[in-house]
């Protein structure tokens, strides 16, 4: 139960519900006393009646019937209020798997890039739904069972024991039983049902992994390969299931079994006690077995009680590794203060935890406030680090980064973000409207300032040719686009914004040049204000900044304008005379 402890807040907090279905609980349970009290007096009216013939038919049969309406009454207010508990405690329940889930949620958002590379999308998706579940349960279903089932007994043990102390104590002669045999079965449910759970996130990730590369699977003619593959997963989280069935399974017969002892119990001991006088009439034991069958349910429950809390234990436990779970980046201060765009690296070094690959070493550069950086280099030469560094992706081990001239580290980290406008590499879209996905930089924007972007990305005639513009929907990560139209739609996404950082990470690359030059040509009078960096493989993309850096291993190894550059031997001259020639051979 120590993993469950982290639910004790939701408790405190919905503390009116929770204290509200206990009492509803012990005055229900108060309530269905009265029906084995009713008949234990029926029978010993009955009794009396044959043995004292002073005793009329009509007495008999009035008091009869008097009981028989006490008795329906009595049902029904007891079930009334048993539905108001279940609504009170049930309905409370839904409100902690509301709360839990946007606590998850919300710290999955606050946690660093770096977690996501450690952890798969199928996992973090089935603790959020599957493992929340299990909770939901412990503290709906489980916890009203419980109190319920304590309560019953508290209630009719101490009126059994006021009736027969006795004939009590024989009775739950096999409560020490059930205890242990519950505490064995538990300790063996909470096993296999991390087990089970473990399995269902990576039957997860699997089927998640497959459905967003469906295309490279059918392309390689993969699928009876995947099928066999998700075959063997299914297979094992089936057996791990009925594993798990099987314990579960032990609970119901072994209540029924101990239950029925009990009632075997009451039947001897009770009449052995009637016949050498020790209870009063006979219906003491008609009482006592009514009590005991009262209890059968709440006893049984216990094994499903016992499963729900064991499994709850096991997907909590899943929940709080990811909750202990500290962001690497944090916002430092919460001070708010407006960011201009002055951007330096001063000697910055950083490399990469989890493949401790170094990818910028020792790099010095400053962009004042409106100008515009290209960064060129080969494939992994840390261009898009610069990027992921400038937007707090990832903090520094060496050296520093300045915004405005204040450390990076201390600018408040939401209004850092919040002035920067991002076009990364892979343009990302989400399953909604073309208009929605533009809007996304900024939700407040109206029709026309969606249209004048897309306008300046060229992308508006592509969306003004589909049959819904820009209400079509959009497959999953943006699928029904080109790759060009998807980074178009990222570059307004950005633009909307209207951030005084911008930040594009090659995002002209699926693009013709002729589109290219006339997106760049936008981006001239867009980022007249601006703070720019230009990540590119082409000097196309570059000849028009104001600086230009040639990065090589995470070193700089040029840096300049174009025209310095272009009559400097080095890499940016070569580059520069192999896509001219590439051009007019076009």
């Amino acid at each position: 139960m120590k993993e469950l402890q982290y639910l004790n807040k939701y408790f405190v907090k919905y503390k009116f519900q929770f204290l509200l279905g206990i009492f509803i609980t012990i005055i229900a349970q108060i309530f269905s006393l009265f029906t084995p009290e009713l008949i234990g007096d029926s029978i010993k009216a009955i009794e009396e009646y044959h043995q004292q013939d002073a005793i009329s038919a009509d007495a008999i049969k009035s008091e009869l019937l008097r009981n028989i309406l006490l008795i329906v009454a009595t049902t029904l207010i007891a079930g009334v209020l048993t539905f108001l508990m279940r609504q009170t405690l049930i309905v409370m329940s839904r409100h902690v798997e509301f709360d839990l889930k946007n606590e998850i949620f919300y710290h999955y958002e606050k946690l660093s890039q770096s977690f996501y590379k450690r952890n798969r999308t199928g996992d973090l998706m089935n603790r959020i739904s599957e493992d929340v579940s299990k909770v939901r349960m412990y503290v709906g279903p489980a916890v009203m069972y419980a109190l319920n089932t304590v309560i019953r007994f508290a209630v009719v043990v101490t009126h059994m024991y006021i009736i027969s102390p006795k004939l009590t104590l024989y009775t739950l002669l096999p409560l020490p039983v059930l205890s242990y045999s519950i505490f064995k079965i538990s300790t063996e449910i909470n096993k296999r049902s991390t087990l089970y759970q473990q399995n269902l996130s990576k039957l997860s990730t699997f089927t998640q992994e497959m459905f967003s590369g469906i295309r490279v699977i059918k392309a390689y003619a993969l699928e009876g390969q995947k099928q066999a593959d998700f075959t063997t997963l299914s297979r094992d989280s089936k057996d791990k299931n009925m594993s798990l069935a099987k314990v579960n399974a032990q609970f119901g017969p072994l209540m029924i079994l101990l239950i029925g002892i009990s009632n075997l119990v009451v039947i001897y001991v009770g009449g052995m006690m009637y016949i050498n006088g020790s209870i009063p009439d006979i219906g003491v034991i008609a009482q006592f077995i009514l009590y005991i069958n009262m209890l059968t349910w709440p006893v049984a429950s216990l094994g499903w009680i016992s499963s729900m809390v064991q499994e709850a234990e096991a997907s909590q436990k899943r929940i709080n590794e990811f909750l202990k779970t500290e962001p690497d980046i944090k916002n430092n201060t919460e001070t708010h203060s407006p960011v201009m765009g002055e951007i330096a690296f001063n000697n910055v070094t950083f490399t990469y935890e989890d493949t401790d690959i170094t990818a910028l070493k020792d790099v010095s550069f400053n962009v004042k406030k409106g100008e515009t950086l290209a960064i060129l280099g080969k494939t992994g030469s840390g261009k898009s680090t610069v990027l992921s560094l400038i937007s707090r992706l990832y903090d520094v081990q060496q050296g520093s980064i300045t915004i405005d001239g204040e450390n990076i580290e201390k600018v408040n980290l939401n209004d850092l973000r919040n002035s920067i406008g991002f076009v990364p590499q892979d343009a990302f879209l989400f399953s909604d409207s073309i208009k929605n996905n533009i809007k996304f930089g900024n939700e407040m924007a109206t029709d026309d300032e969606v249209v004048a972007v897309a306008k300046q990305a060229v992308v508006h005639h592509n969306i003004a040719s589909f049959t819904k513009e820009y209400e079509t929907i959009l497959g999953e990560r943006g699928i029904t686009l080109s790759g060009g139209q998807k980074q178009r739609v990222s570059i307004a996404r950005a633009l909307i914004k209207d951030a005084p950082i911008l930040l594009l990470d090659d995002c002209l690359s699926a693009v013709d040049t002729e589109t290219e030059e006339a997106i760049l040509n936008n981006l001239l009078d867009i980022c007249k204000d601006k703070t720019t960096i230009i990540v590119s493989h082409r000097v196309s993309s570059a000849k028009n900044a104001d600086k230009i850096i040639i990065l090589e291993d995470g070193k700089i190894l040029q840096q300049g304008t174009h025209n310095q550059l272009v009559n400097e031997t080095g890499y940016y001259k070569e580059l520069y005379l192999k896509q001219l020639s590439e051009k007019e051979i076009d």
